[in-house]
């Protein structure tokens, strides 16, 4: 299936801005609200993702239209992505132990839970349900994830910003960081008219 260069751009802007996994699909929003308190940390997160989202796009498109089905088994696609999922995650893993150690520390047990991102799954989901080949599966998957990373970071530089605001008692901790994430839903569905 051929697809031209506007439907990849129309599909960047679109699952990157416009159906922001995170603000408008609520996708994602334990590694979201959780590791969104520093932006070093909210940035290394969003590469993880992006990677992981790209690389898991490619490769469940690859299975799904090579195995899955001629072999008349797509009815196994959940299972068979979750299984790359947590392979890709596990290798994003090692190679952040070994080469960036301070963001390995610093995700904790949020690099992890990349493999239970519904996000990474949805997507890969997704990409099969709209019918995408494996190519505007890929830029589908990489949109989306540069959506994950904007608005992780955006939240990250709100929240340090937060720290030196003087926030009502009741509204301290997550329940403001919730009142910011909905107010940056509401400002995300300004870009819907984008498209």
């Amino acid at each position: 299936m051929e697809v031209s260069v506007r439907e990849l751009l129309i599909i960047l802007i679109s699952s990157s801005l416009v159906s922001n996994v995170v603000l408008s699909q609520f996708l994602g929003l334990c590694p979201f609200l959780g590791v969104s308190k520093k932006v070093e940390t909210a940035a290394g997160m969003g590469t993880a993702v992006i990677f992981v989202i790209t690389l898991a796009s490619l490769v469940a498109g690859v299975i799904y239209k090579f195995v899955l089905v001629p072999l008349n088994i797509e009815y196994l696609q959940t299972i068979v992505f979750i299984l790359v999922i947590a392979a890709l995650v596990q290798f994003v893993e090692m190679i952040l132990k070994k080469y960036v150690p301070s963001l390995y520390t610093a995700l904790g047990v949020y690099l992890p839970l990349i493999t239970t991102n519904c996000a990474v799954l949805g997507i890969a989901l997704v990409n099969v349900q709209k019918d995408y080949g494996i190519f505007t599966g890929v830029v589908n998957g990489f949109a989306t994830a540069i959506g994950f990373t904007i608005s992780i970071v955006l939240l990250a530089g709100i929240r340090e910003k937060m720290e030196y605001n003087d926030i009502p008692e009741s509204f301290k901790g997550m329940p403001i960081v919730l009142v910011t994430a909905g107010l940056m839903a509401i400002a995300f569905c300004g870009f819907s008219g984008l498209l």
